[in-house]
Parts: C-alpha cells; sequence; structure tokens
C-alpha cells in the first residue's frame, strides 16, 4: 500500500499501478528467464517471433509490433544477423527500407523454442481462470484505449469487460 497522503482515489490509482507493475515484472520474468540461455534478449526474441508468425517485414513495420523504436530495432536486427538468424535485404526501388526475413537457423531456432515460450506463458497465467483471463483482457483494452479518450469513461462496465 502506497504511503503517500493524498486523495483516496491517487492513492486507489497509485496502488493498483504497483499492483499491476509487479505483477507485469513477475510474469515477464517468468516467461522470459530462459531467454538468457538462448542468448537472445526480449526484444530479439520478439523480432524472431514477429517474422516467424507474419513473415518478412521492414523494420519499421517490426518495430510497431513489437513496440520499440525504430532505432533500436536496427541495433536488435544488426544482432541478429551477425549470428546469421535474419537477413536484411535492401529494396531496390528504396534503398531506406530493408526487408528483414529469417534464416534457415533463424526459423528452426524460432520454431524449436516458441513451444516452450507458450508453456511459460500458460504457466505464469495459470493462476487465473478462463473467466479472470477475459476480464484482465478486457481491462488491458480498457487502460489502452483510455489514453486515446483523454482519462474519459469509454462507457464499459466491468460485467461487459470480464465477460
Amino acid at each position: 500500500m502506497t504511503r503517500y497522503k493524498g486523495s483516496e482515489k491517487e492513492k486507489l490509482a497509485l496502488d493498483a499501478f504497483i499492483g499491476l507493475m509487479r505483477s507485469a515484472d513477475r510474469v515477464s520474468s517468468m516467461v522470459h528467464g530462459e531467454l538468457d540461455a538462448m542468448g537472445l534478449s526480449v526484444s530479439q526474441f520478439g523480432v524472431l517471433e514477429a517474422l516467424y508468425h507474419l513473415g518478412p517485414m521492414c523494420q519499421k513495420e517490426i518495430a510497431g509490433r513489437i513496440l520499440k523504436s525504430s532505432g533500436n530495432i536496427t541495433m536488435v536486427v544488426g544482432n541478429l544477423e551477425k549470428r546469421g538468424l535474419v537477413l536484411r535485404e535492401q529494396k531496390r526501388d528504396d534503398r531506406r527500407f530493408f526487408t528483414v526475413r529469417l534464416t534457415p537457423a533463424g526459423e528452426m531456432m524460432i520454431r524449436d523454442c516458441f513451444p516452450g515460450h507458450v508453456r511459460r506463458i500458460v504457466r505464469a497465467m495459470d493462476a487465473l481462470t478462463d473467466d479472470e483471463l477475459h476480464c484482465l483482457m478486457g481491462l488491458c483494452r480498457k487502460l489502452r484505449a483510455s489514453n486515446s479518450t483523454n482519462g474519459e469513461e469509454n462507457g464499459n462496465d466491468i460485467d461487459s469487460l470480464c465477460k
């Protein structure tokens, strides 16, 4: 519980935020703990996973998919390329853009490690029932949407979010 001496609304929001961040950190460490053994960062794994499931993309698309800046993606993709896991191919008609694709080694790595990744996610989320997982997804959508409504209520009540 926060020791902040603000209003009840402020204290409740701070407590909820702290709980959300602690839970997210715990789940993330459970899910991503094995990446170090593979020599992958979370961002590198995200790039491999996006390319595996969505196919070749330009770096800007990858950045949007895994919520990283385009500058960060350039470094991440460069490191994956050095390891022989991806290839960057410059577009002929616009030399500013590179299409990134998995190499056979990259495809084999992500194909082999993705099932374990899914198992870790399932294990990390196993404390919640299916209904609670649906509720959590609804609450997360509402939080994301609140950024575009400047904090105004968007009309969703908790019952509709948690079904």
